[in-house]
């Protein structure tokens, strides 16, 4: 398994919060935990962005990637907006997640709760070609469904 390097740094309210970590050996992504002073009450349908409490420095040729915790998901329907979210490899900025409820009922975020998990993936950069033609092949155009139920 390959493994690289994060600096982190804390947000000088977030030093209380457990720092990022795998909760198990086969654990792909690190939990995220919420940074809020108080407890905020998301409604149903309403969308909130929530700080957790961390800047990191992630090496050139990588992404962070957050991505909802599936059981905040099934018990709730939280889930993030922009699902998955990337964190660029020069972005030096606060870490924040854009949290929604899609449930039926108001959702408590509480300091400290698991919020999302991040996941480090590398990056493969594409150099485009414009040309006339596209090369055909069986699919062609189909899209949306265009292969049934």
């Amino acid at each position: 398994m390959k493994k690289i390097k994060i600096r982190i740094k804390r947000k000088g309210t977030a030093k209380d919060l457990p720092v990022p970590s795998y909760a198990t050996s086969g654990s792909s992504g690190v939990d995220l935990y919420a940074d809020v002073d108080k407890e905020e009450v998301i409604a149903p349908g309403e969308i909130r962005l929530v700080s957790v409490g961390i800047y990191i420095e992630i090496p050139d040729g990588y992404e962070a990637v957050v991505r909802p915790r599936s059981g905040l998901a099934i018990k709730h329907g939280i889930s993030l907006v922009n699902t998955p979210g990337t964190i660029d490899s020069d972005y030096r900025g606060l870490v924040n997640i854009i949290v929604i409820n899609h449930g039926k009922e108001t959702f408590t975020v509480k300091r400290g709760q698991r919020l999302a998990q991040m996941v480090f993936q590398e990056i493969t950069r594409a150099d485009f070609v414009e040309v006339e033609e596209l090369d055909e092949t069986q699919r062609a155009h189909g899209g949306f469904g265009h292969t049934g139920v």
